[in-house]
Formats: structure tokens, sequence, C-alpha cells
């Protein structure tokens, strides 16, 4: 049985952290975002599917690009933001089941076949995979604002024009600037939304 990690490790990835708006000129170093995927890529998916596919956008061409596709209330913060990053799903993940996921010969045939299940295990999963990055960069030390405000046929265009990959949402990463931070909203209670049966 693992231990449970630390308090400070509970308050930095979930009891104190914030979804931030501003961000300071500190740069997120190209290591670090290696360093986040080597973190994050250990999260469970259905069958080791890993449908994920990240594009961090960094350089002002690449900011420029994506910022023609958002919606005015996220232009200025991400332009601001050292990095965006585009949480998309691989809409061929299942090429890769034979060797991610040997124990179920043909796992991959069992998506291929079925448009209906493989689009809502991509979107699912690279859901997960958004929620796991985000909780991993928080745990490197970094601060994250993820977003929905934008066009996802404009992305897939600009960023995907093959077709194989669809966005799903964006995160703005850096070292978050309490400044711009939103008195933080309440959440539900435990007797709202659970059942123990």
């Amino acid at each position: 049985m693992s231990k449970s990690v630390s308090n400070q490790a509970l308050d930095q990835a979930f009891i104190n952290a914030r979804t931030f708006n501003s961000f300071s000129e500190t740069p997120v170093p190209d290591e670090i975002l290696k360093q986040l995927y080597e973190l994050m890529k250990w999260g469970p998916t259905s069958m080791n599917s890993q449908p994920g596919h990240f594009v961090f956008v960094k350089t002002n061409d690449a900011k420029q690009r994506l910022n023609s596709t958002l919606l005015t209330g996220n232009k200025e913060k991400s332009l601001a933001a050292p990095v965006t990053v585009i949480i998309a799903s691989d809409t061929q993940f299942f090429n890769h089941l034979p060797e991610q996921f040997p124990a179920i010969p043909n796992a991959k045939e069992m998506f291929e076949n079925n448009s209906e299940f493989s689009q809502a295990t991509a979107q699912r999963n690279s859901s997960m995979q958004g929620a796991y990055l985000i909780i991993a960069a928080r745990m490197l030390g970094l601060d994250c604002g993820p977003m929905s405000g934008f066009d996802n046929n404009a992305v897939d265009a600009e960023f995907f024009p093959e077709g194989r990959y669809k966005s799903n949402f964006l995160i703005n990463l850096g070292y978050g600037d309490k400044s711009g931070n939103y008195p933080r909203g309440p959440r539900l209670s435990l007797d709202q939304v659970t059942r123990i049966i």
C-alpha cells in the first residue's frame, strides 16, 4: 500500500491551486515541458489508448496563429502566457494498440471498425490526459489556465490540416500572477454530488 503524499503536495496540486488568468514574464523552458509530458503520460487511459496529442504553443508566430481562433476574452491572456497547450485527440489512436495494449489482440479492430466508439474513447481519454497534464504541471511548480473559449474548427484547420487530430481544449501555462485571479468560487458539497452505496 502506498503512503499518502504530504499535505504540501495536496495543497499544491488541488487545495490551494487556482486557475490563473495572468502570468509572469518568466519563460517556461522546453526541458520543463518535456519533463511535464514524461510525468503526465503515466496517467491511466482505457486500454492504454493514450489518444492525447499535445501542441505547446510558445513562439510569437505560433501564438498569433492560435490567437486568431480564440474568443475575444481569451486573446490577451493567451498571448501573454508563456505557453498555451492545445489538448487534442488522435482519431487514429487505435493504430498504436497492438504495441500499447497487447493483452487484447483485436483491440485495434474494435475501434477501427466502430467510429462512434472510437470517437467517444478518444474524446474521453484525451480529456483525462489534459487533466493529468494540469496536475503534473502544478506538481512541477507551474500554474495553469484551462480554457474552452475558441473555435475548434479554426484550430484544427490551422494546426491539424491533415485531419488526424481534433482539438479538445486549451491550457495556458506559466508562473502565475495572482493579481489576475478572480475570487475563488465555491465547490459543491459532498452531500450534493455523492452517494456511498
